[in-house]
């Protein structure tokens, strides 16, 4: 990819897209292409061909998604599973079709086994059954990495698929019954401040342990892929593999004490309870971040700085 390159992100408003554009951006790339979800509904099959056959981009990030956080994922399964699976197979064929140079697909951690070794390696992919909470969401998600493979072994194409750990930054949802954990928390915690609250209750026991990556060091990464030539990216584009890496710090906190992190950060001097009537979800999940650091890309954002500019910006929104 070189900085005449047009390329295509799916997904621009969102999180993981947002910080992709103000990435690329940074890096001097001017040729970008965006559509809103009102201009361009990835669900439309006709619609999706259209674009693709217009623009012609050279390279296309799909980071276009429904997502969520546990409720979510209980409460709309059907959407989950059947929103990701048209939006990923419109975009990767009309890529397809449009001889498309290189795509990426963003994945999430959540493909790997619910009780899957840890930290997770890209390998254990299928190796046993997925968190029951978000298995539709996961589900779709590995018919997108099987995809890309697919493509790659029949038609010679050079698709990648990037799994994030668990994102948070610009742009984070903070709704309170559709968000993940850490936005979540930010507001809670903001309001129970403002309010004057004494407590603020958190989800399940406290003791899963997860991985959190701020975005814009996920965006990092995925341009850093996409930059790669393709002798250094040989290993990804073994026939017998799927062209799978993960993208994370290799390192994980209690959702204990990520909540004391984040009440420190907003400035929160009440108690935490911890509401165990409500689901914890998968005990553990660290990425196995082995394969992009010996490519050579490493995260710079800590996470007590990345909270910090994650709460800034939930003031600013």
């Amino acid at each position: 990819m070189n900085i005449n390159s047009k390329i295509y992100i799916a997904g621009h408003r969102g999180l993981v897209g947002s910080a992709l554009v103000r990435r690329l951006q940074a890096k001097g790339y001017t040729n970008l292409v965006t559509r809103t979800h009102a201009e361009l509904e990835l669900r439309d099959q006709k619609a999706v061909q259209a674009f693709f056959e217009t623009e012609k981009p050279d390279y296309v990030i799909l980071a276009a998604a429904k997502v969520g956080g546990i409720h979510a994922n209980n409460t709309y399964p059907a959407e989950f599973i059947h929103d990701n699976l048209v939006i990923q197979n419109n975009v990767i064929h009309s890529a397809y079709q449009n001889t498309v140079e290189r795509l990426l697909f963003l994945g999430s951690s959540c493909i790997y086994p619910k009780n899957a070794p840890q930290p997770m390696t890209e390998d254990c992919l299928l190796t046993g059954p997925l968190e029951p909470t978000n298995r539709p969401y996961a589900l779709a998600k590995i018919a997108g990495i099987e995809m890309c493979h697919a493509y790659n072994r029949q038609y010679g194409t050079k698709y990648m698929a990037a799994m994030p750990t668990n994102l948070y930054g610009p742009n984070d949802n903070y709704d309170l019954n559709n968000s993940h954990v850490l936005p979540a928390l930010i507001r809670k915690m903001h309001e129970a401040k403002q309010c004057g609250a004494k407590e603020v209750v958190v989800w399940g026991t406290g003791t899963p342990k997860r991985e959190f990556l701020y975005s814009e060091d996920m965006a990092d990464a995925c341009i850093f892929l996409l930059e790669q030539g393709e002798d250094k990216l040989a290993s990804l584009f073994n026939e017998d593999l799927p062209p799978l890496v993960n993208i994370g710090c290799g390192e994980d906190l209690t959702i204990k004490e990520l909540a004391e992190s984040v009440a420190d950060v907003v400035g929160f001097k009440g108690d935490l309870t911890f509401d165990t009537s409500k689901p914890d979800g998968t005990m553990r999940k660290v990425m196995d971040v082995s394969r992009i650091n010996k490519l050579g890309w490493q995260r710079t954002v800590q996470l007590k700085d990345g909270l910090a500019l994650s709460y800034k910006n939930f003031l600013e929104q």
